[in-house]
């Protein structure tokens, strides 16, 4: 039996196609800014490229992205990864410049040397404008996640040409040879990593114990803290990636590094403020934490 219709809803159909096609013709006039993520895939999606295209979301920018690796993890921890060959990243990378041209860059977690040689290659041959470095060495555990290889690659090639970089404070130890205790000894690396580098420098200081989470900025624009309160909430994974891609997202709307360095802190202490918790482990951020319909779990259309 054939499905019933009301009356008129063949000629309003007919009508409704007509206006698409027309629209369809018309010269595009809605355009957003872009930002581009490379870096791995989290299937539990707080980490990686998950959360920085949420974050990209979040702000108004559109997200695209180049994987440099699977991963099967959650919030408990990493079982699996399994890295893109190189020829695929590059293919990634051309596919996306050569189209949609982003107008920033974040780089997240690549484990090989030969991965990071093929992103810095690239971004030296399209040259966008911003590119923001997640330098991930080392766990806030101490522990090294990428070969010393890879860390001496990740120094020579890819650190030199970045906008900005956002190394947590063990990072920030391998990058200028220091050990970091304290406010002025995160002072004293910033400026040898700045010297070492030529780039900008976001020094993480979370991971300090005390009331505080204060990064530090050193750039062109002189030297500058950002303050905020310590917020007691274990379900944290995800904030570097977070931080880095709402930088970067601040860089393509058009904001100077120390307003997008403040705007993505104050969005990533948001995130973690909002109390999400999923899992059993470490969890992760809200990154929708200021959509009213995210919240009440529906959206009205």
């Amino acid at each position: 039996m054939q499905n019933w219709h009301p009356p008129g809803y063949w000629k309003e159909r007919k009508s409704y196609f007509n206006e698409m096609k027309i629209m369809k013709g018309r010269k595009k006039e809605k355009s957003m800014k872009t930002a581009l993520t490379i870096a791995g895939s989290d299937s539990s999606g707080g980490a990686g490229i998950q959360a920085d295209l949420k974050t990209m979301t979040a702000h108004h920018v559109f997200g695209m992205s180049a994987i440099t690796a699977l991963t099967a993890q959650n919030t408990m921890g990493v079982t699996g990864i399994m890295d893109v060959t190189p020829e695929f990243l590059r293919e990634e990378l051309d596919a996306v410049f050569t189209d949609i041209f982003p107008d920033a860059v974040k780089v997240g977690m690549v484990s090989s040397s030969d991965l990071i040689r093929v992103i810095a290659d690239k971004l030296s041959f399209y040259r966008p404008k911003y590119i923001v470095v997640d330098p991930v060495m080392v766990a806030t555990s101490g522990a090294r996640l990428i070969s010393e290889e890879a860390v001496e690659t990740l120094k020579e090639e890819l650190i030199p040409i970045a906008t900005l970089i956002t190394p947590n404070l063990a990072e920030a130890e391998v990058l200028s040879g220091m050990k970091i205790n304290s406010r002025e000894t995160m002072v004293s690396a910033g400026r040898k990593i700045r010297e070492t580098y030529g780039t900008a420098v976001l020094m993480k200081g979370g991971h300090f114990e005390g009331e505080e989470a204060d990064d530090l900025l050193l750039s062109d624009e002189g030297e500058k803290w950002f303050h905020a309160a310590r917020i007691d909430n274990p379900n944290t994974h995800g904030t570097g990636c977070t931080l880095s891609s709402a930088i970067a997202s601040n860089l393509a709307l058009g904001k100077s590094l120390s307003e997008s360095v403040a705007a993505a802190k104050d969005y990533l202490t948001g995130a973690i403020m909002a109390g999400l918790d999923l899992g059993h482990g470490r969890g992760p951020l809200d990154h929708a934490y200021f959509i009213p319909e995210a919240e009440a779990g529906t959206v009205n259309l």
